[in-house]
Parts: structure tokens; sequence; C-alpha cells
């Protein structure tokens, strides 16, 4: 697969670290894990330098799967006899495990204060990579965001980070909180990059449930709601893909809890179905790459898929999904489902995306930086 043959060393052994694992009963919940230490792993990790290890981190960082690799690669490199790198992994480990312990405890005491003044919140995204966890806290919920501001300034003396446009439209703040090294990002009652969809969002909180994580307990979106949400981010808003997100979403699938049946409805009604089905296509042909068979995908996402991974690119740390003309029909699937609606006002909204897109490519031009657009 050419997908192997363009990506760089170290993301290829990244891959392996994270989908050499293969359950005994492939494709069943609760089936114990079998480490498989694939044979071509051998010398590229007995090999390894310390600019290596550097270069593994920095990308692990970025994909967040430095938990879920490094555990791993760890127990490799001791068979090997590469205790050097044993240490240097270890310390990489226990590093990012204390920020992820700091950060669950800021979460915590966030969506507690929430709720105790009966403001309903889900944690979105952030928890969905656990072991790891994202570079923002992401939050999403239903009530007024003047209420959720007045929280985060008095509890936690958070400051609103400076909005982009596309915040704006979004309807979603990021809150920088003291000692809390990671933006708090709360999305208010819409997703998407123009805050277009609120069809998904109608049935968001009434479907979450408790997930505990660590020593403590979050209320967390469904697994199709997960699913639409990943979609949004990689599909329509950054066009690439990480590794955590091929990780997650996989196992999903691999887990069976995923209601297929009312994924593609939920999905149709928002105008997203192609864009699901195409992102979960490109998912189950990476992992059948690494591990030597896909996820256990429905006829009902393969046929509805417009592109697998042949179509994708390694480029900059992450796989990179086409934006002509893929992701631009992807786009107006989207924005023709809304209108055909009648949903006039969301419709308008992304309408105006292509725009932004636009103001953003040329910022980042002329400044280096599109944040004031995004």
């Amino acid at each position: 697969m050419k997908i192997m043959r363009d990506s760089p060393r170290s993301f290829q052994l990244l891959s392996e670290l994270l989908f050499g694992v293969i359950p005994s009963n492939p494709g069943q919940s609760g089936g114990a894990a079998v480490p498989i230490k694939l044979p071509s792993l051998s010398p590229k990790v007995r090999t390894l330098t310390t600019q290596d290890f550097e270069e593994l981190r920095s990308l692990a960082m970025r994909n967040h799967v430095i938990v879920r690799t490094f555990d791993g690669l760890a127990r490799m490199l001791e068979i090997e006899g590469h205790r050097e790198g044993v240490e240097w992994v270890s310390r990489a480990i226990e590093s990012e495990q204390k920020r992820i312990d700091h950060a669950l405890g800021f979460l915590s005491g966030i969506c507690a204060a929430f709720q105790a003044q009966g403001y309903p919140v889900t944690v979105i995204k952030s928890l969905d990579h656990w072991p790891d966890l994202g570079s923002d806290l992401d939050l999403y919920t239903d009530a007024d965001a003047g209420k959720i501001i007045r929280v985060m300034r008095d509890q936690f003396d958070a400051k609103v980070d400076d909005r982009s446009w596309g915040d704006r439209l979004a309807n979603k703040w990021n809150f920088v909180v003291p000692g809390l090294a990671e933006l708090v990002e709360v999305h208010v009652g819409r997703l998407g990059q123009t805050g277009e969809q609120t069809v998904v969002t109608g049935s968001l909180s009434a479907r979450t449930r408790v997930a505990t994580v660590g020593q403590y307990s979050f209320r967390v979106a469904a697994p199709e709601d997960r699913i639409v949400i990943s979609t949004l981010q990689r599909m329509y808003r950054h066009f690439y893909i990480r590794l955590c997100d091929i990780a997650d979403n996989a196992r999903l699938v691999d887990d069976r809890s995923v209601d297929f049946e009312y994924l593609h409805a939920l999905s149709s009604a928002a105008g997203l179905w192609a864009g699901i089905a195409t992102y979960l296509n490109i998912i189950s042909d990476f992992v059948e790459a690494y591990r030597g068979y896909g996820t256990a995908l429905s006829s009902l996402v393969t046929g509805s898929a417009k592109f697998g991974i042949e179509k994708v690119r390694f480029r900059k740390d992450f796989l990179r999904v086409p934006i002509l003309p893929q992701s631009l029909n992807l786009y107006a699937g989207e924005l023709t489902t809304l209108l055909m609606r009648g949903d006039l006002r969301n419709g308008f909204r992304l309408s105006l995306l292509p725009g932004l897109a636009t103001a953003a490519a040329l910022e980042q031009k002329l400044t280096g930086s599109d944040k004031g657009i995004w």
C-alpha cells in the first residue's frame, strides 16, 4: 500500500506499535490482547538512536498516541537489551502521564462546577484518545454561553482567549485557565466549522453515558456521536487524520459498539453520511495495512464511501485528505442537504466556509498564522 512507502520510518514504527496487538477474538469486545512482536520491528527498535527517540516522541505527541505506543516500545526495547532506550522511553511516558493526570484533575473540577449549577456538560474529543489525552480539553453544552463564561471566570479565574471569526460562527469559546497548560474549549449548542450542525447536537446531550477515566468519572458522547464529531473535525475542517483518530474509531468499530443504522440516519439528516463512510473506510484500509485485517464495516458503509487510503498522503506529521475535488464534494453534499431541508440559517453559515478558508490561507501567507480567521 502506497501510504506505507510514502510515510517516514518514525510514522511507520508508531503505526506498527499501535496496531501490533491483535485481539485473541478479532472484532469481539473483551478478547484478551496478545502482543505480537512483528519480525520487521526488531531491527528498527534495536538500532534506535537518541535523535530517533526525540523524533518518535514529537510525532507521537502530535498524534496523541505516546502512551499507547511507548508502553509497547519500552517492552520491546527491554527484550532487545536496549537499556538506554528503555530509560528514555520510560521518562517520556512518565512526563506525559504527569501532564494527563494534572489536566484530568482540572477537567473533573470544571465539569463538576458546571453540573453544580445545573448546566449539562459533555466531554468531547479529548477523552476519546484514552489512555492518551488531547492537547485541548473540549466540552459541549446546551447551557447559555454567558453562564458558562461566568462560571469559568468566577470559579477558575479563567480568561476568554481571543476569538476568531470561525470561533464566533461555531459558537465556541476557548478559556485560558491559570495553572493549566491546555486550553479549555467549550462548544455551545453547535458543532461544525461554522456552527452549522444543530441536527447532531439535538440529541447529543440526551445520549451521553458515564465513563470512568483514571480516578474520575465524566459524561462523554455516545459512540455514534463520537464518530460524527471526529468526522466533522477531520474530513470537513482540518483535512488531515492523526494516528489517534484511526485508533479511536477503529476501537469503536472493533468493539461492536456502533449502531450503524442510527449513525446512518443521524448523519444523513445532517448531510454528513458520505464523509463518515469515507472516513471509516480510510481508517479500515489503514488498519488493514498494519495488522493484516480491517475493521468490521457493514456494506452500508463501504458502499457509500467515496474513496479510501489510496487518495491519502502523509505530509507534515499527519495523513492528509485531498481537498480538491474530494473534500469539496463532501462540503457540497453537506450544504445541499441543509438547503434541501429548508435549514436556510445553517445553510448560510456553511456557505461562508469557502470565503473563510480563502481568507485564512491569505492570512497564513502574509503573517504566518491564520488564528484570526479560524
